[in-house]
């Protein structure tokens, strides 16, 4: 078993490291000195190979945990996302009881988070953050690193929040208005707790009453200026319903 597990962690490890460098056989506290000098003079990527190499030389050692972990934090300093992701998720994969676990989980989420685009693109790394975080609270709800995923949660839904605010506004330019509310009330839905959702209760008045669906306007309206009476779309929206004669 022992030596099965170690060629797995050897061919997983070959695609995380630089093929262009190869090193000789040394000690495991020589190689290990090497990565961390590395990292300490912000050779991170550098020092992801050297913390890789740590682990294929001496798989079974005393550092070859340690060096699991340094070597995916290392990558994901270098902003090589792929390869961080890999070795957090072969550590997890080969030692799913370990203390550890928790920080690669939520290292996972945090490379996913990282890559966040605009709201005019793609969300998928938005969703794959948030599902990864999630998957930490699940399992670690108590984890000292599930209070800071579920803060980032809320701002991925956020972002999420506004990315359908912006489809919305899209589809209303083209006067498209059946497929902006649909957008609309997809959001006040799913993000009831959204800061975008002022918006995107003002925004469904609009479509309402351009599409002459007067009382739904009202009562959207109605709705928006209790939980909203403050903000400037509850004035907006007001004054949409105040100028529409029936």
């Amino acid at each position: 078993m022992k030596k099965f597990l170690s060629t797995v962690i050897v061919l997983l490890l070959a695609s995380c490291a630089d093929d262009s460098e190869k090193f000789d056989e040394m000690s495991v506290e020589q190689l290990y000195l090497i990565a961390v000098d590395r990292l300490e003079n912000k050779k991170h990527k550098d020092a992801g190979v050297a913390f890789a190499e740590v682990e294929r030389q001496h798989p079974y050692s005393d550092w070859s945990l340690n060096a699991q972990i340094m070597s995916g934090y290392s990558y994901y300093l270098a902003k090589k996302y792929e390869d961080a992701e890999e070795s957090f998720q072969m550590f997890i994969q080969l030692h799913p009881g370990h203390e550890y676990v928790p920080y690669a989980m939520y290292m996972q989420g945090l490379i996913a988070y990282e890559q966040i685009p605009i709201i005019e693109r793609d969300q998928t790394p938005a969703k794959e953050s948030a599902e990864e975080f999630q998957k930490l609270i699940n399992r670690f709800p108590n984890s000292e690193y599930a209070k800071d995923a579920r803060l980032k949660i809320d701002l991925i839904r956020d972002h999420l929040a506004a990315k359908e605010v912006e489809i919305a506004r899209f589809y209303q330019q083209k006067e498209s208005h059946l497929a902006a509310i649909n957008r609309l009330k997809l959001t006040v839905k799913e993000y009831q707790t959204s800061s975008q959702v002022p918006e995107a209760l003002y925004r469904l008045v609009i479509s309402y009453l351009a599409l002459g669906l007067y009382d739904e306007a009202q009562a959207t309206a109605a709705v928006l200026g209790h939980n909203y009476g403050d903000s400037q779309w509850y004035v907006l929206a007001y004054e949409a319903v105040q100028g529409v004669k029936r």
